[in-house]
């Protein structure tokens, strides 16, 4: 299957457990992977005939923007269902990264996979 592969796509969105986590947005990293057919646009060469990336990654800040959740689990469920309601794909792999949330790590991360 072919892939589409955004890498470091930073978004904000209230996210987190604790009270303190709640009071402003938080910078995540999201690493997406969406597999679909691409042979009809790499036969055209005309983007109407593939998935447009950056509408990928406009859809995705504007989703993690509006969203509120206590749980990254839920947030990348909410990211990758968007997705799937926007565009004719197959799969999704999405990884979202937390940096700097641990004291001891340098970050944290939540990856889901999803099939229609």
């Amino acid at each position: 299957m072919d892939k589409i592969i955004i890498s470091g796509l930073q978004v904000e969105s209230l996210i987190g457990v604790y009270e303190w986590e709640r009071e402003a947005p938080t910078s995540l990293l999201l690493d997406v992977e969406i597999s679909t057919d691409l042979q009809r646009a790499a036969d055209s060469d005309n983007v109407a005939d593939t998935i447009d990336y950056a509408a990928v990654a406009e859809l995705l800040m504007v989703t993690a923007k509006q969203a509120s959740f206590e749980l990254l689990e839920a947030l990348v469920s909410k990211l990758i269902d968007t997705l799937f309601s926007h565009f004719p794909v197959q799969q999704i792999s999405m990884t979202v990264i937390k940096p700097g949330i641990l004291p001891t790590a340098r970050q944290v991360a939540v990856m889901l996979t999803r099939s229609r």
